[in-house]
């Protein structure tokens, strides 16, 4: 065989044949979410959900369909940005086919997408959330009785060096600037240099960055947070409630980063019921489990008031409480609060609260690509960070059909369902073989090991 040399220049074709263009062979992750979706009729409900959003005549736009499942691979292939998403479905022969795009068809473009989120409204992403909570249902996979609720902190796409003040709309520099002023330190005309500026900035007293003081030039809902590993930045609150026996995410939503947690533990638990009525869904929550920082007198009797039983850890105090200026509900909702974390199921709630609710942020928030988001404002966020929690939904439902819940885990599962079924085909050919030499009937169940290595083929 002849060695072919690469051309450095090519001259492209005039007509190629549809036949003799690639055609990738398809991810098998894909397909399945594929035959899953069109088995719910996905396709079909978001059309009817946005038609009131397009005019009768002009050009077709992009397919709902084909939107919501370029924010599905930005969850399973972990990209946080639009540009990313366009670039990757347009790269991948795969990723077309998931789309459902002809050879010839131009993928759409991250500018596409924007226009798109910014037609549709934030019901629109809150029903697409509803409709995979419907086909879990369906497989009976959510039960709905005990969640979990916790939060966690999101960079916001917005810079610590641009904040101004509120009153004033100074930059950092100029206000340290005009300090300086009124100080004497500087004389008229005279501009202080940066080394200048930093020096008096140490040494001044009193220094605070608050949100009451400073914001965002760009973005006004972002608040300036502290977040997990002592980084200050400007931010937003996600917060989830989570089945606790499926792993199912009822509810998430994207807060103020500022927002305490110990008030918003009811709007949590009403968000994901009404979720549930959304998917029809017949499960009453009944449970609740969070972290002692939701513990709150008026939370914990709005959420008696509401027939849910808590599971919240009381912060300690070196006072004893004093229950002389409370009303009796507040009273007894803190007392049997307190008597219920004492019992063995309280602590069997925290350990599953912490481990499945701190899971859902790792994949969505880690893994997913959605802790660093690149839109400004708490309505697009949270157009875009429903769709996604409502992918990684997918993705368990997936995990519980198939055994796998990513493309990736899909692909490194492979080789070991090729080997588990080539062990299979082996076992059983030395079954029939042993059955000739022994002139034994066939048995009606197969033997032991048979059965213990079919399990691991998936269908």
């Amino acid at each position: 065989m002849a060695m072919r040399r690469r051309a450095e220049e090519r001259q492209g074709e005039l007509w190629v044949a549809t036949q003799a263009l690639p055609a990738g062979p398809g991810h098998v992750f894909y397909e399945r979410l594929n035959r899953l979706l069109a088995e719910a009729g996905f396709d079909r409900f978001v059309e009817d959900l946005v038609e009131e959003y397009y005019a009768e005549n002009g050009r077709p736009g992009v397919a709902p369909g084909v939107y919501f499942r370029m924010l599905f691979v930005g969850y399973f292939e972990g990209i946080d940005s639009q540009r990313g998403i366009a670039w990757r479905c347009a790269d991948s022969l795969s990723l077309r086919s998931f789309l459902g795009l002809d050879l010839t068809e131009k993928s759409p473009d991250h500018s596409s997408l924007t226009r798109i989120r910014d037609r549709y409204p934030i019901e629109v992403a809150d029903e697409v959330f509803a409709f995979v909570l419907g086909i879990a249902r369906e497989r009976k996979l959510i039960s709905g009785t005990q969640v979990g609720v916790d939060a966690t902190l999101l960079e916001a796409n917005a810079a610590m060096k641009s904040i101004v003040r509120r009153d004033t709309d100074e930059d950092w520099k100029q206000y340290l600037r005009r300090l300086m002023d009124e100080d004497g330190l500087i004389e008229d005309d005279d501009e202080p240099a940066d080394e200048e500026l930093r020096r008096f900035d140490r040494s001044r007293k009193g220094k605070k960055v608050s949100n009451d003081d400073w914001k965002s030039p760009v973005d006004d809902d972002a608040r300036i947070v502290k977040m997990k590993d002592g980084r200050t930045h400007l931010g937003y609150k996600a917060e989830h409630t989570v089945d606790l026996d499926s792993e199912f995410v009822l509810s998430a939503t994207v807060q103020d980063g500022t927002e305490p947690d110990s008030q918003t533990l009811c709007d949590a638990v009403i968000d994901a019921q009404e979720n549930l009525q959304r998917a029809v869904s017949d499960a009453v929550i009944t449970e609740v489990a969070a972290d002692k920082g939701y513990h709150a007198n008026a939370q914990l009797a709005g959420c008696d008031e509401l027939g849910l039983r808590t599971y919240i850890p009381e912060p300690s105090s070196p006072r004893q409480r004093k229950w002389t200026d409370k009303c009796d509900e507040v009273v007894r909702a803190v007392t049997n609060n307190r008597r219920r974390m004492k019992r063995p199921k309280g602590r069997q709630l925290q350990k599953l609260r912490s481990e499945r609710v701190e899971r859902s942020f790792a994949h969505i928030c880690e893994t997913g690509g959605a802790r660093r988001t690149w839109l400004r404002g708490l309505e697009k966020i949270n157009k875009r960070y429903s769709v996604t929690v409502a992918a990684h939904n997918l993705g368990l439902l997936m995990r519980a059909l198939f055994g796998t819940g990513k493309p990736r885990q899909s692909a490194a599962l492979q080789p070991l369902q090729l080997l588990c079924s080539a062990t299979t085909r082996l076992l059983n050919t030395i079954s029939a073989a042993l059955r000739l030499l022994t002139k034994q009937p066939r048995p009606k169940t197969p033997p032991p090991d048979c059965r213990r290595y079919s399990v691991c083929v998936v269908p």
